[in-house]
């Protein structure tokens, strides 16, 4: 049987995120399709380890040569030279495009496979501060990273037709398969015939991250003053936002739930403003998983093929917003979607595309199919 090594950014931890999650996904439908025991893992950023200021100066340094997010050249060597022993080496993340150049370079044998879980230079030039010190090489360092891993992968994936196409048009290559966000069926049933608060539940999930940061201040400021509803926020290090912005004084702010399946069984309406970013969002796919009625703006819809005004409705405005939450708290409807969770079941669950992964394999019984999704 063929082995395969996995390219971790870093170790899964209790506290999800969305790249995590997506990278959980992948790792998990590649152990069915090779088995468990045929895939070792490294993990290239260690938490464990607290960072020198000498580790932060060397990083600097390292980047100007396209090494990146913690990776070293010494690393990339051991990498290398200990993928001699696999049949593929899977880079779950396009910024260790050099990773690609270097097996290539040494004659690594194998096939590569890269996964974009964003168009990198899109992200980190929204993740990033305007005014941190060599952002301009940070920057450049990603591109070159993806370009590396276009040019260099044997296969590359993408999570939809937009990243595809943009990285065509920017390092020339197009995606050898969409597989679009998907998430194992983590739900509990659900009481089907309890209908929304006149003063509806929403709730609003997202790390402690720019994009997530900037639209929910925003959700705050345009439209929560003018609706009647109860907001709850829920994620990662989101406890730094309220401690530092007045507007979310009087709203509960929760961070670092280790389980969130009870915020979303309770919430009436998922209120996701996302403006910027690349990929997917996760929290998309979560919200149908769970069967819930979603408000959300066109960047949270993207790469998802659904009828947004079957989930909820797409607002890209403070006035839609205002409009649509208006409309639930005078007009109660089931807090279950069942529109939503047909979707995911059909769509954005992992049984729904582990075909797709088989078919980055040569093994007798995965022919190639000219199927993507998107």
């Amino acid at each position: 049987m063929s082995k395969l090594l996995f390219i971790w950014y870093k170790r899964p931890t209790a506290i999800k995120e969305g790249g995590g999650m997506c990278s959980m996904r992948n790792y998990e439908l590649l152990g069915k399709i090779v088995g468990a025991e045929n895939i070792d893992s490294i993990y290239i950023h260690n938490d464990d380890k607290k960072r020198s200021l000498l580790s932060y100066v060397s990083g600097i340094v390292y980047m100007c040569f396209g090494y990146f997010f913690g990776l070293t050249p010494k690393r990339c060597t051991q990498i290398v030279k200990q993928a001699d022993n696999y049949d593929y080496v899977f880079i779950d993340r396009s910024v260790f495009g050099i990773i690609a150049y270097q097996l290539k370079k040494t004659g690594y044998k194998g096939k590569i496979i890269s996964h974009f879980h964003n168009v990198e230079s899109i992200y980190f030039d929204s993740k990033l501060n305007k005014h941190l010190p060599f952002r301009s090489v940070l920057l450049n360092n990603v591109s070159k990273n993806d370009r590396m891993a276009c040019r260099y992968s044997d296969k590359i994936i993408v999570l939809n037709e937009r990243d595809s196409q943009i990285i065509e048009k920017q390092y020339g290559r197009k995606a050898d398969i969409i597989v679009p966000i998907t998430l194992p069926d983590k739900a509990i049933p659900q009481e089907k015939s309890i209908m929304t608060h006149s003063c509806p539940h929403c709730l609003f999930i997202g790390s402690y991250f720019p994009a997530n940061t900037e639209g929910l201040l925003w959700f705050v400021k345009n439209v929560l003053p003018n609706v009647n509803i109860r907001l709850t926020v829920v994620g990662k290090g989101m406890s730094k936002l309220k401690a530092k912005s007045q507007e979310l004084k009087d709203i509960e702010v929760l961070s670092d739930v280790p389980d969130l399946t009870s915020y979303f069984v309770d919430a009436d309406i998922m209120i996701l403003p996302i403006f910027s970013g690349s990929g997917m969002k996760v929290k998309t796919c979560e919200s149908l998983m769970y069967g819930k009625n979603i408000l959300g703006t066109h960047e949270a819809f993207e790469g998802y093929h659904i009828d947004t005004e079957q989930v909820g409705g797409e607002c890209n405005t403070a006035q839609q917003f205002i409009s649509k939450l208006t409309d639930f708290s005078s007009n109660p409807r089931p807090r279950f979607n069942t529109y939503s969770r047909t979707q995911y079941e059909k769509m954005y669950s992992d049984n729904a595309v582990e075909q797709l992964f088989r078919n980055l394999f040569d093994f007798p019984n995965n022919k190639l199919s000219d199927t993507k999704q998107g």
